[in-house]
């Protein structure tokens, strides 16, 4: 016996290719994010752009600069178009303004989080040991030794089947061929 391996070829090329695709479609992903982030910083930056200018018309249309983060609100029955007390304006995103320093981190403290790696791998492990049991189990594999049995009658069932087939086509072959000659 030799310490050889024999690999068919087909399987070789197809692994090749395989992982060449796979490079492939991770280089295309990886340019894809490139350019939708670069796309994205732009289309911010554009947004940035023209609600600055948008305020600075707005103003211009009032005659005053309103704070940052308040709105002035007039009211429809002031004969005088006198602005109202300014209102807190309450906004969902930050878009525009400087990014703040993060705030302090929630942490858990570590026996509790010793205690809750420990219960979740003590619950993986138990779920794993009975599904080994359970896969081990002489029911599960009486049931899979009758399965393998069908499947094994079925498949020389459908060679010898096979066989026939091939043996008539070749005996109605040799038949023509006389009456031809």
């Amino acid at each position: 016996m030799t310490a050889t391996w024999t690999l068919p070829a087909w399987a070789v090329l197809a692994t090749v290719l395989g992982l060449v695709l796979a490079l492939l479609l991770a280089a295309v992903a990886l340019l894809v994010g490139r350019r939708d982030r670069a796309a994205s910083r732009l289309a911010d930056d554009v947004l940035r752009a023209e609600v600055a200018a948008l305020a600075a018309e707005v103003a211009r249309w009032q005659g005053r600069r309103a704070p940052a983060g308040a709105r002035a609100s007039r009211d429809p029955a002031d004969p005088t178009g006198a602005a109202a007390p300014a209102v807190a304006e309450f906004r969902i995103t930050t878009l525009g303004e400087e990014p703040s320093a993060p705030g302090p981190v929630p942490t858990v403290a570590p026996p509790l989080f010793a205690d809750t790696v420990l219960r979740e791998t003590v619950v993986h492990a138990t779920s794993l040991a009975a599904g080994v049991k359970r896969a081990l189990a002489p029911e599960t594999r009486a049931r899979i030794r009758v399965e393998m049995r069908r499947e094994v009658k079925r498949a020389r069932k459908h060679r010898r089947a096979e066989a026939k087939r091939l043996l008539r086509e070749q005996a109605a072959r040799q038949r023509t061929a006389m009456d031809v000659a």
